[in-house]
């Protein structure tokens, strides 16, 4: 059974930070690139980073990027989004994707809420 499980989302005041943890199973980890999307109310699902299989090549959305890093752990299965400097309008459902490049098979996660608020 394919699984992708985010966690660690929740509630922060502006400025503050949280990490997000997506944990993989039930396919090779190691043969999808990684990426974490975000849907914010009333907007289309946009790419907040991606990582690619062995984690040396990182991309961010221009919004974010210094802000975020996104890394991996193919050992433990796991996808981790490091977010500082949270802004108001980072707030969104974060989904964790896993995409693997021989033929586009993606897997997506139930999302995980991240509300950002004073």
């Amino acid at each position: 059974q394919v699984q992708l499980v985010e966690s660690g989302g929740g509630l922060v005041q502006p400025g503050g930070s949280l990490r997000l943890s997506c944990a993989a199973s039930g396919f090779t980890f190691s043969s999808y690139a990684m990426g974490w999307y975000r849907q914010a109310p009333g907007k289309e699902r946009d790419l907040v980073a991606r990582i690619s299989t062995g984690g040396a090549t990182t991309n961010y959305a221009d919004s974010v990027n210094g802000r975020f890093t996104i890394s991996r752990d193919n050992a433990k299965k796991t996808v981790y989004l490091q977010m500082n400097n949270l802004k108001i309008e980072d707030t969104a459902v974060y989904y964790c994707n896993a995409i693997r490049a021989i033929d586009y098979s993606q897997y997506w996660g139930q999302g995980t809420q991240v509300t950002v608020s004073s």
